[in-house]
């Protein structure tokens, strides 16, 4: 029986020995040490040895284990401290890494910021997790619009919540300064909204505000205007539409020529020739109010648009999930 252990030892020696990489070396673990292996035979023997012969035969076995995990060890390291001939064909051609992009959606953000820097807007930023008071009341949202509601917000704590909007960096900007101001305020938002088609619970939003002396409706529109052309083409035009928003008086929805088919009809205007993209307005006198402005003397207008709706429009996307849903094949396009 030594005579046995001996010859696997020397096999061993010679297999480590020929082994040129850690490959060869963990095949020859496999086989030696493995659950069906040439040594774990051998320990299973033990119990079947006769008495006077187990104790020297259980001994030689398990040295010459134990020697086996050494050596095996040792050829590794040795392997990993010699450096590596490889045979390289510099004929092959080279591999070509794909490099990483901008998503669409910080592509589109860049170029609405672009375009408000360069009508002498500034660039404001503000917290996601918000207080309640600059979320709402600051804007004129009374604690029982429902707006407030648990369904439309994540609130995280009491008078904590996720921003449902970038309203609240206006708040803080006018808290903050002195007039005038011409900002706008991008960044992440946050509902309590069903996955669908246009609808996800975080979304991307681009806020403008402008507080001045004799500030006019005339100049909101004329700031959108020149916005629309600037992103969708010198051809796109703007049409404000009456509407109600708690911070604005008087507010107006906010509706573009359709990109698209230029104001003709189509599938995606509804035939209409118009797209609704955000509300806007004249700032409320209770949000002047209360940052502190003299509403006799400043007036302003505000706007709100999602960057998402920005980008669907201007790219003919008909699926929000897209932007968030990380396929290559889409977002290659970009």
């Amino acid at each position: 029986m030594p005579s046995t252990l001996d010859e696997v030892r020397t096999s061993l020696k010679q297999r480590l020995a020929a082994a040129r990489n850690t490959q060869d070396v963990r095949a020859a673990q496999v086989e030696y040490l493995g659950k069906k292996g040439t040594i774990t035979a051998f320990l299973k023997q033990i119990p079947s040895i006769a008495e006077d012969q187990r104790r020297q035969f259980g001994e030689q076995v398990n040295a010459l284990k134990l020697w086996a995990v050494q050596a095996i060890e040792q050829r590794l390291s040795d392997l990993a401290a010699t450096p590596q001939n490889y045979d390289i064909d510099f004929s092959l051609p080279g591999q070509i890494m794909p490099i990483g992009k901008k998503h669409i959606l910080a592509q589109v953000e860049e170029e609405v910021e672009s375009v408000f820097l360069s009508m002498g807007f500034d660039i404001e930023e503000g917290p996601e997790i918000e207080q309640e008071y600059y979320n709402f009341e600051a804007l004129n949202i009374p604690a029982d619009h429902p707006a407030r509601d648990m369904q439309d917000t994540f609130y995280l704590a009491p008078g904590t919540l996720l921003r449902t909007h970038t309203s609240p960096i206006q708040v803080r900007t006018m808290k903050r300064q002195s007039p005038p101001i011409r900002i706008i305020a991008t960044g992440r938002c946050y509902r309590r909204d069903a996955v669908d088609a246009s609808h996800t619970p975080v979304f991307t939003q681009v806020e403008g505000l402008v507080i001045d002396k004799g500030i006019t409706f005339a100049d909101l529109k004329g700031v959108l205007q020149e916005f629309v052309r600037g992103v969708f083409g010198s051809s796109t035009n703007v049409k404000l539409l009456p509407s109600f928003f708690p911070f604005v008086e008087p507010g107006a929805e906010t509706a573009i020529s359709c990109p698209i088919c230029g104001g003709k009809g189509c599938p995606t205007c509804k035939n209409s020739g118009w797209i609704e993209m955000g509300g806007s307005g004249m700032v409320h006198q209770n949000v002047l109010r209360e940052v502190g402005y003299d509403t006799s003397t400043y007036q302003g207008f505000a706007f709100g648009w999602g960057i998402e709706r920005i980008a669907m429009i201007k790219y003919g996307i008909r699926d929000i999930r897209m932007f968030y849903d990380n396929d290559l094949d889409f977002l290659v396009q970009f």
